[in-house]
């Protein structure tokens, strides 16, 4: 084991940009004829779709490639298929080199111009879409499309009642019939016509694995409460006809809610009036828990109806052969409504869900989408809040399951894990796919700034770039052991059958993950912790698999005994397969497995780790260090190890001072002031890292640079059947070798 300095030094996340202690990361380029020492290209197919559609496995809860063989997508959302051909093709390029076989495409492709016909489709996001589609595909990327999002647009003539101007149009895809209609002339004007730059319809082409109907919408949102006066007339007339064919009569159905009434009910004309959607969060009783069940399944049969009719017409109109994802959405209360969303979503082939990690709040003018001179934040590392892991979902039997976006989302300093714990905790749980977003650059973002705004005499920061440093950076040895299956999925730790008419009452489940957070939807402010009545630890999500199964019978519920695997006065979470530890009170993560070994977090303070082929003793006060074998032998045999270091990343002048500021409920919040936003390139903290692998045949290690170049050989010393070295301070990526 090489020895380092005894201390770390302290990170100061107020670095006031000189440089100390830090490197420039500097892409080069180079010539085409220079081969790169790390290439992760050849894992992909030599053209995606090659074999076929992408299919389920045959337990229907996983994908396989065209002939059957079971795949696994390291994936991402990219929003480059505008640009010009060369540079499309220099990203795809880039992004398989880099690890990735799944690219989520999210636009919207309706009109955007007033008045316009129903037939007409924003034809520049459409040859985007195509474009993108026939370059991934050369590159052996498959891809993800999602065409519609119903946040915004210009409505004037649309024939929408009580719409007009530009305005959301949130729920209405669900039980607007002239929405419905435009929305399935926009997505065949997509799927059935050719791609000029394949020549089939991409109805026709294998190489898009997944559709998704449409984005973060839901009739179990707040959202529904912005629908206009005449579509919640119309919506309580369909809930009044859906009630005759349950009662027989309106009457019979006041009957059996004792009378309970609502604004908006006149039940002479077939009116019904709808409850607030805060009231399904709250307890009720008596005839009004009776009547919040029946709208509750009224909405959830309405959202499911419109995703099977809306498959239907994916398949056998348009003859799209394509996994299909209903949406990727939350609701109001995860205790309560979550497993409804999801069972509507059931009607699809693939469940999905958008869940970021924010590490804490980030408040401001324009934060949603910015990072200026002035705004508030506070910041923690996942491995200090591990209930809050994207990855920590209740999956459903019979169906994978993919998180369509996520991201650690920026200003946090606490990236280099983000990878790290994706590759370790999907590959646990089998979470089939995390589309980190969002790749808006061809290769690394190295000028992350908004230049054309200027603010207090400085440019903002983009927010939702994963082209970063210490994100994108960190997928080459996480997308390897992610795909390569290193590290294994656990059995079920938790079974869970629940009742169509328990989901209608709201009866709390037997688990229930933690509030999703989204910047553009939650002012600000992350949920409060979930909890079940029914008491199963919520950090079951982090020993393996949780599972539910709509439609079955509460008696097979099953848990397995979690207390072998959690520690909550240790604070500890082993995973059922002995592979990943978590040490949540010091943030510390280890994988150890044959062919993958490595740690992410507070390294310093952890002192040594030894893990079953490799130590690592670090100096530095946060970093990850994964290491893996490039060539599928255990680390103890490879004769090619990639050994990848994060540590942490801000722009050149980046400062901030320490600040209180309102969080929620107004209270006082530790965190900081962003003083300066500072300029490219980034700066990225020093390497201190001493490396001992344990395999006979290591006797040379290569410095590579950020591109997956060799730099230089860097030395190390041979003791017994070990190797060991101190890795360079600007090492990101080093190969092991024999020579």
């Amino acid at each position: 084991m090489v020895a380092l300095a005894s201390h770390a030094r302290a990170r100061d996340d107020r670095r006031d940009g000189s440089g100390a202690g830090t490197w420039a990361f500097e892409v080069p380029r180079h010539a085409a004829q220079e081969r790169a020492a790390l290439d992760l290209r050849p894992l992909n197919e030599k053209e995606a779709g090659q074999s076929g559609f992408v299919r389920l496995s045959p337990d229907g809860e996983g994908f396989a490639l065209g002939d059957g063989q079971p795949v696994r997508f390291w994936a991402i959302g990219s929003s480059m298929g505008k640009q010009p051909p060369d540079e499309v093709a220099r990203h795809v390029r880039f992004l398989a080199k880099v690890g990735v076989n799944m690219i989520r495409i999210h636009s919207q492709i309706a009109p955007k111009g007033r008045g316009s016909r129903v037939t007409d489709v924003d034809e520049e996001e459409i040859n985007g879409i195509w474009r993108l589609v026939a370059a991934a595909k050369a590159q052996g990327i498959y891809t993800t499309i999602s065409p519609y999002w119903a946040s915004r647009a210009e409505v004037t003539g649309w024939g929408i009642e009580g719409y007009t101007g530009s305005t959301p149009l949130w729920g209405l895809l669900f039980f607007d019939e002239a929405l419905q209609d435009r929305y399935k002339a926009w997505i065949r004007a997509l799927y059935a016509r050719p791609n000029p730059y394949t020549g089939i319809p991409l109805a026709r082409d294998p190489a898009v694995a997944l559709i998704q109907v449409q984005n973060e919408d839901s009739m179990l949102f707040w959202t529904t409460l912005g629908l206009k006066p005449a579509q919640q007339e119309r919506l309580g007339k369909k809930f009044g006809a859906w009630l005759v064919g349950k009662y027989g009569s309106l009457d019979g159905a006041s009957r059996a809610w004792e009378g309970a009434g609502q604004v908006g009910d006149d039940l002479a004309r077939g009116k019904v009036g709808l409850v607030n959607v805060w009231q399904m969060t709250q307890p009720q009783t008596g005839g009004m828990a009776r009547r919040v069940a029946d709208e509750l399944a009224f909405l959830a049969e309405i959202q499911r109806t419109f995703y099977a009719d809306i498959v239907a017409y994916h398949r056998d109109t348009l003859g799209c052969r394509q996994l299909i994802n209903a949406c990727n959405w939350r609701t109001v209360d995860p205790i309560r409504l979550d497993d409804v969303e999801r069972w509507t979503y059931t009607a699809a082939d693939v469940i999905a869900v958008n869940r970021y990690y924010n590490g804490g709040m980030h408040v401001g003018d324009e934060s949603g989408w910015r990072i200026d001179p002035g705004h508030h934040f506070s910041q923690e590392s996942a491995l200090l809040r591990p209930r809050e892991l994207p990855t920590n979902l209740k999956q459903v039997v019979g169906h994978p399951m993919i998180i369509s976006e996520s991201m650690w989302v920026n200003p946090l300093i606490y990236q280099s894990e983000g990878p790290f714990l994706v590759s370790a905790y999907q590959s646990l749980t089998g979470v089939d796919a995390l589309y980190w977003f969002d790749a808006n650059k061809p290769e690394f973002e190295t000028d992350p700034f908004i230049n054309a705004l200027n603010i207090q005499g400085q440019h903002p920061l983009y927010k939702w770039s994963a082209s970063i440093p210490m994100i994108m950076g960190g997928f080459p040895a996480a997308a390897l052991m992610f795909r390569k299956g290193y590290l294994a999925q656990g059995a079920p730790v938790v079974h869970e059958e629940r009742t169509l008419q328990g989901l209608w009452e709201r009866a709390a489940p037997m688990i229930a993950e933690d509030p999703g957070f989204d910047p553009n939807r939650d002012r600000g402010f992350p949920g409060r912790p979930s909890g079940s009545q029914a008491g199963v630890d919520p950090l079951a999500f982090l020993v393996g698999p949780v599972e539910v199964k709509y439609g079955g019978d509460p008696a097979k519920d099953r848990v397995i005994d979690l207390s072998r695997y959690i520690d909550h006065e240790k604070k500890t979470v082993k995973s059922v397969t002995g592979q990943i530890v978590l040490d949540f009170g010091n943030g510390l993560c280890t994988i150890d497995a044959p062919k993958a070994q490595g740690a992410s977090g507070f390294l310093a303070r952890a002192g040594p780790i030894r893990l079953g082929d490799i130590a690592i003793r670090s100096a530095n006060d946060y970093a990850t260090v994964l290491v893996v074998s490039m060539d599928d032998r255990p680390l103890s045999s490879s004769r090619k190890v990639l050994v990848q270091v994060g540590t942490e990343a801000r722009p050149t002048g980046w400062k901030t001072r320490a600040a209180e500021f309102p969080g929620e409920d107004r209270r006082p919040t530790p965190g900081f002031q962003v003083v300066r936003t500072g300029s490219a390139p980034w700066r990225v903290v020093d390497t201190s890292v001493g490396l001992a692998v344990r395999n006979p045949g290591l006797t040379k290690a290569t410095l590579l640079d950020v591109m997956g170049f060799p730099v230089k050989e860097v030395p190390g010393t041979r003791a017994g059947a070990g190797f060991s070295l101190r890795l360079p301070p600007n090492a990101m990526y080093v190969i092991l070798s024999p020579e």
